[in-house]
């Protein structure tokens, strides 16, 4: 494959928290090519669980593609901190979301994710908000 780097934009989102829940996240190559847009409803969760759902759903459309090395946007301070290690996991509800992530960063050769502000993250932000309105 030939995009064996990639830029991902993730956002999750709850309608109240906990609440009805969606995620969100869009790959682009190296070139800007969009690879994957995900978008979808996973029920009742908070914020911060769909934020980490969105960011392992991406990883492994990525993984699938074959991208080794991805740089990820998230407007999630929280999840961004947390596996930046400067923020101790401490919601047990989390905990096996923060696992999944790690096991999956195993799967490449580089991963690196910084926090962006929300007007950074609207392509993103509109997608998960897009799957609360598309029927299933």
């Amino acid at each position: 494959m030939k995009n064996k780097k990639a830029v991902i934009w993730v956002d999750g989102a709850a309608r109240g928290n906990p609440g009805p829940a969606s995620i969100a996240a869009i790959i682009k190559g190296e070139d800007g090519e969009i690879l994957a847009r995900i978008s979808q409803r996973i029920g009742i969760t908070t914020n911060n669980q769909a934020e980490y759902q969105a960011l392992i759903a991406a990883l492994e459309k990525a993984i699938s593609l074959g991208i080794r090395h991805v740089y990820v946007n998230s407007d999630s301070e929280l999840m961004v901190k947390q596996l930046n290690g400067k923020y101790r996991v401490k919601n047990a509800h989390l905990k096996p979301l923060y696992q999944k992530v790690i096991q999956l960063q195993s799967s490449l050769e580089t991963f690196t994710i910084r926090h962006i502000p929300r007007e950074q993250n609207r392509e993103a932000d509109k997608l998960a908000n897009k799957a609360f309105d598309t029927p299933d």
